[in-house]
């Protein structure tokens, strides 16, 4: 118990060192991979932001973890990262990698089977609705539950149709 309130500069002086070392090389790397790397396009993006967090906090509270072990880890998950994304190119990997979006609501009306399939409640839909200005559910001409998670609304006026490029799931 001691051990938790103990302070040491030496202790300090080395979080500091290594909190600046792995920042920058996750700068050097966010450069060099790209602005995907912080995207929200797949679970995959997430849970490469997930690793990134985790392996700079490990490097920098944990004695046990070098920064050079640290530094590694990044470079070796920017690496998978950089490395799916161009597989993902390819049609079976990116189905593998990637979720699809579901429908949850068409024409102003609600698909309950999805509402079910993807766990979000008709109040999820209703603060999704209210946060697109949507004022009638005859202007919703679809509501998505998109493969990051979020909830898109595509509203408009009657006289205009949805792309079928835009729904193409």
């Amino acid at each position: 118990m001691k051990e938790w309130f103990k302070f040491s500069t030496d202790g300090l002086f080395a979080i500091v060192l290594t909190a600046i070392g792995i920042y920058i090389a996750l700068v050097i790397l966010t450069r060099i991979s790209g602005k995907r790397s912080f995207s929200k396009m797949s679970s995959f993006d997430f849970a490469m932001t997930v690793a990134i967090g985790s392996i700079m906090a490990t490097v920098v509270i944990s004695k046990s973890v070098s920064l050079q072990h640290g530094i590694t880890g990044l470079a070796i998950i920017y690496l998978l990262q950089m490395l799916v994304a161009a597989a993902r190119k390819f049609q079976p990997i990116q189905n593998l990698m990637d979720n699809k979006p579901t429908l949850l609501m068409k024409d102003g009306k609600i698909i309950e089977g999805s509402l079910k399939k993807c766990k979000v409640t008709e109040s999820d839909i209703k603060a999704k609705l209210r946060e697109a200005n949507v004022i009638q559910l005859s202007e919703v001409k679809a509501v998505v539950f998109e493969s990051t998670g979020d909830i898109s609304v595509l509203h408009g006026s009657d006289d205009k149709s949805i792309d079928e490029w835009i729904m193409d799931f």
